[in-house]
C-alpha cells in the first residue's frame, strides 16, 4: 500500500518524508486556504514546492466543473511539474476530462467519489486514482469501508488498472482496514500515518530496555 499525505503543509510534508515511508500528497484549495495560500498563483508555485519535497505523485486539484475549464486548469497544472496528477470532481464533465487526459497520458485522480457505480465510470474512463472518501461516508453512517470493498471486487473482476485511493482517511483503524481489503493507496494527515508507530507494549517494552541497560552499567 502507498502512504500519501493529504495537507499543504511543507512542514509536515516533510516529516513525513523523512519517515522514509510517502508516497505522494494530496492536496485541494481547502487545505491551500488552511496554510493562508490564497492567489493563483501562489497556489501553483506551492503546488510546485511540494514537488520538491518528494519524489511521488502529487494530486493538484482543479477548480472549474464545465469541461472546457477543467481542460484549462489540468493542462496548467499538468505543465507545472512531471509529479503533477490532475484531480478532477466525479461529475459528468469531469469524467469527460478524465478521457481527454488519459488519452494525451496525462495523469487524474477522480475524487468525490461516494459509490461503487461512479469509480466503475472513473475506471472506465481511465482515471490512474480513484478517490472514494470513506471518512466522510463514516460522518452519515454509512460503511465507507464496504465501498473500498466494492470497488476492489469490480475492479479485480476486469483488471482496471486505475489505483483505489482511500481518501477522507481520519485514523490508523481506517489505514489499516483499508490495507487489509487491498487499496492500492490510502491517504490521510501525518497523526494517522504516525499513529501507526504506538503501542503501549512498544513504549513499556524500550522503557524497561532502556532500565536494564542503565542497571547494567
Amino acid at each position: 500500500m502507498k502512504f500519501f499525505i493529504d495537507t499543504a503543509n511543507l512542514e509536515q510534508i516533510k516529516e513525513a518524508q523523512a519517515l522514509g515511508v510517502l508516497d505522494g500528497v494530496t492536496t485541494n484549495p481547502s487545505l491551500m486556504a488552511k496554510e493562508g495560500i490564497t492567489g493563483q498563483e501562489n497556489i501553483l508555485k506551492h503546488y510546485v514546492n511540494i514537488c520538491s519535497e518528494v519524489t511521488g505523485d502529487v494530486s493538484a486539484e482543479v477548480i472549474s466543473t464545465d469541461f472546457e475549464g477543467i481542460i484549462r486548469e489540468g493542462e496548467a497544472l499538468a505543465a507545472l511539474h512531471s509529479q503533477i496528477v490532475v484531480k478532477v470532481p466525479m461529475i459528468k464533465d469531469g469524467i469527460k476530462a478524465i478521457r481527454y487526459f488519459s488519452e494525451k497520458g496525462i495523469k487524474t485522480n477522480c475524487t468525490l467519489v461516494f459509490s461503487a457505480g461512479q469509480a466503475l465510470l472513473a475506471a472506465k474512463a481511465g482515471a490512474t486514482y480513484v478517490s472514494p472518501f470513506i471518512g466522510r461516508l463514516d460522518d452519515i453512517s454509512t460503511d465507507g469501508l464496504n465501498l473500498i470493498d466494492e470497488i476492489r471486487v469490480i475492479y479485480d473482476n476486469y483488471e482496471f488498472d486505475t489505483q483505489i485511493l482511500a481518501a477522507s482517511v481520519r485514523h490508523t483503524m481506517h489505514i489499516l482496514e483499508c490495507a487489509k481489503i487491498g487499496a492500492d493507496v490510502m491517504t490521510g494527515p501525518l497523526s494517522a500515518i504516525t499513529g501507526l508507530l504506538k503501542h503501549p507494549l512498544t513504549d513499556s517494552g524500550l522503557a524497561k530496555f532502556l532500565e536494564d541497560h542503565k542497571k547494567g552499567n
